[in-house]
C-alpha cells in the first residue's frame, strides 16, 4: 500500500487518524489497481517484492468522481473520454439511495482505518432512512388554555410531525 497511508493510518488518536487518512485520500484521483513499484525490480531482483516491495492493494482502476454540492443536490463530476479524441465533463446526481449503499459498503477493516468505530458510527447511519411517527392513540392530547379543563389539542410532536412533512414536500418541488 501507499506509505503515506501506512504511516495515517498508523495513528493512535482516531480523530487524528481520520484526519491523515483525509488527506493522503483525498489527492486520489484513480483507484490504483496496478503495483506502484517499477516493473524492471522484477525482473532484476525477484526478492525485492517479498523485502518491502508494495503489492497490488486490489483496487478497481476506476476514476473518481469529484463531488460538488449544487443547492440540496450532491453532483458527481467526471470527464468522459470519447472516441474522436476530445474529453467532455459530465456530472451525474448523487441520489441519498446512492450514498447510502455505497457508506453501507465500507468494511469493518476500512473503518477501523479511518478512525471509526464501527459499534457506535457507521456511515450508513448518517442517513435516515426511516421517520419512526408515534400513532395518534399514544400521543397525549393537551389543553389549549393551560387549565386542562379547556379545549384539547394534539401535542407539539403532532405539529412538528405537520412542519417535517411541509418541509419535505417544499423540498421535493424545489428539486423539480
Amino acid at each position: 500500500s501507499d506509505p503515506e497511508f501506512v504511516t495515517a493510518i498508523n495513528t493512535r488518536d482516531p480523530k487524528l487518524r481520520f484526519n491523515r487518512v483525509w488527506a493522503v485520500c483525498k489527492k486520489k484521483r484513480r483507484c490504483e489497481n496496478e503495483d506502484r513499484q517499477n516493473k524492471d525490480a522484477e525482473e532484476f531482483g525477484p526478492a525485492l517484492k517479498a523485502n518491502g516491495g508494495v503489492d497490488n492493494h486490489g483496487g478497481c482502476g476506476n476514476v473518481q468522481p469529484a463531488v460538488r454540492q449544487a443547492a440540496l443536490q450532491l453532483k458527481a463530476a467526471f470527464e468522459v473520454v470519447q472516441e474522436d479524441g476530445p474529453k467532455r465533463k459530465e456530472s451525474t446526481p448523487i441520489t441519498p439511495e446512492t450514498a447510502h449503499s455505497i457508506l453501507r459498503r465500507i468494511s469493518e477493516e476500512d473503518l477501523r482505518n479511518m478512525g471509526l468505530n464501527s459499534d457506535y458510527a457507521r456511515p450508513e447511519w448518517m442517513i435516515l432512512t426511516v421517520l419512526p411517527v408515534p400513532p395518534p392513540p399514544v400521543r397525549p392530547s393537551i389543553s389549549m388554555d393551560g387549565t386542562g379543563t379547556g379545549m384539547r389539542n394534539e401535542d407539539d410532536l403532532t405539529y412538528k410531525l405537520g412542519d417535517i412533512i411541509r418541509a419535505n414536500g417544499n423540498v421535493k418541488q424545489a428539486i423539480r
